[in-house]
């Protein structure tokens, strides 16, 4: 059974960092496309990074330069970085796998495979 955990969330003010980490197991996140989303209640689901299988990267217009998502193979481990965190960024993040037989890897909310249960991150002005 796949899961994906994620940890990591909490609450900061404007400027601060969280490092969210997401432990994958009965899946190899090298594999695929591996996601970081984000989602407030009320709204709609939105991509935040994607890391594709040979390490390439995309990120929402609304995160690049602030946040860095990364992998660690060894520990099968995905990780989002977040600098400079703005009170918009307040949502629950979740971890995500699209694992299929194509490279497509973009910061889609709607395409994957699984899901973890989220964390939450809140920043206050």
């Amino acid at each position: 059974q796949v899961q994906l955990a994620e940890s990591g969330g909490g609450s900061v003010q404007a400027g601060g960092a969280l490092r969210l980490s997401c432990v994958a197991s009965s899946i190899t996140i090298s594999s695929g496309c591996m996601l970081w989303l984000r989602q407030v209640p009320g709204k709609q689901r939105e991509g935040v990074a994607a890391i594709r299988s040979d390490g390439a990267t995309n990120y929402a217009d609304s995160v690049k330069g602030r946040f860095t998502i990364s992998r660690d193979n060894a520990v099968n481990t995905l990780y989002l970085q977040m600098n400079g965190l703005k009170p918009e960024d307040t949502a629950k993040y979740y971890c995500a796998a699209l694992i299929t037989g194509s490279a497509y890897c973009d910061v889609d909310p709607y395409q994957f495979n699984y899901l973890g249960q989220g964390t939450q991150v809140t920043v206050s002005s």
